[in-house]
Formats: structure tokens, C-alpha cells, sequence
């Protein structure tokens, strides 16, 4: 499951205790991340693009190998926001699991002046869920094809976001 990070509260509460495994980095933000999500119901690996990255996708490879289904804010930790890392894509070839893009808008929402722009719903908002079709990822592809499947993410989470937005704007 892949989406974009200033979505993420809205992503931890509507696929709480579904046993998905996310990432969450090895220093002392991400323990306390990691206690708030696990009572969530969510699993984590331990690691992230500058430390322990290597070891959590290992991880997340055997979890998904026991059926365990996995997911990723493709931007995060620290974006450029919108620009999808490869480590999805690079999952996806590794287990021969496609990628399943979605996107969560609210109509009504606070912004955090972050990087991600994280957005809080509003309490009584209504927030649209839209899911894209699988992204299929050859199993152990070349380097450009994996580059194509990011692109191909990025312009699919796009495409998500504008669906999810013309949702909530129709009230």
C-alpha cells in the first residue's frame, strides 16, 4: 500500500488493526512513533534511508512473504513531498506483490507548516478514500524499470489525489 506522507493521520486511522507493517526509523522519534502506531494495530520494521534501511525492507520482505501486507509513505521521511523513493517499488519487485496506490482527502482540514504539509481533518468532515488499481512490478527488474514503475506511481497518486479532492469538494 503506498501513499503520500501529509496523509498519514488519516491513512493511521482508517487501516487501524489490519496488521499492515510500516517503517518507522530507528532513532528515538521513531520509537515513540512506533508505540503510538503498534496500539493502533499496525506492525513495524525498524529503519530508515539513513540508518537501518537495508534491514527493514529485509524485514518487510519476510513479513510479506508470511502474508503480512505492508505500507509505505513513499515521500517520507523528510520528501521532497510528492517525489516518491524507490523502496516501494524496489519491495514490490522483490516479493512479486503489486503496489496499491490510494489517496485520502478531508473537506475540511488543518494544514501543519511541515515539509509534507500534514493534513488534520477536522472533526465532522468527510474524507474521500481512493484507491487505484495495482501496480504490477516484474519480479527482480533492472534499474529503469523500476525508475518507470516510480514515475508511473507518482503520476498514478496524482491522478488518486485530484479524484479524492473533486469528492470532497462536491460536498
Amino acid at each position: 500500500m503506498a501513499f503520500w506522507h501529509g496523509r498519514i493521520l488519516s491513512a493511521t486511522y482508517y487501516f487501524r488493526r489490519r496488521g499492515i507493517v510500516v517503517i518507522t526509523s530507528e532513532n528515538f522519534d521513531g520509537e515513540w512513533i512506533a508505540r503510538i502506531i503498534e496500539r493502533f494495530g499496525y506492525g513495524t520494521a525498524r529503519g530508515s534511508t539513513t540508518r537501518g534501511g537495508r534491514k527493514a525492507m529485509l524485514q518487510l520482505v519476510r513479513d510479506m512473504k508470511a502474508g503480512r501486507p505492508t505500507g509505505f509513505t513513499l515521500d517520507g521521511p523528510r520528501g521532497p513531498a510528492r517525489v516518491a523513493q524507490p523502496g516501494a517499488v524496489w519491495l514490490a519487485a522483490a516479493t512479486g506483490n503489486p503496489l496499491l496506490p490510494f489517496h485520502l482527502e478531508a473537506s475540511s482540514y488543518w494544514s501543519v507548516r511541515s515539509w509534507d504539509r500534514t493534513q488534520i481533518p477536522k472533526p465532522f468532515s468527510t474524507v474521500a478514500l481512493v484507491v487505484g488499481t495495482p501496480i504490477e512490478v516484474a519480479k527482480d527488474s533492472p534499474g529503469e524499470a523500476l525508475e518507470e514503475s516510480r514515475v508511473e506511481l507518482e503520476r498514478r497518486l496524482a491522478s488518486l489525489e485530484e479524484r479524492a479532492r473533486a469528492i470532497v469538494s462536491r460536498g
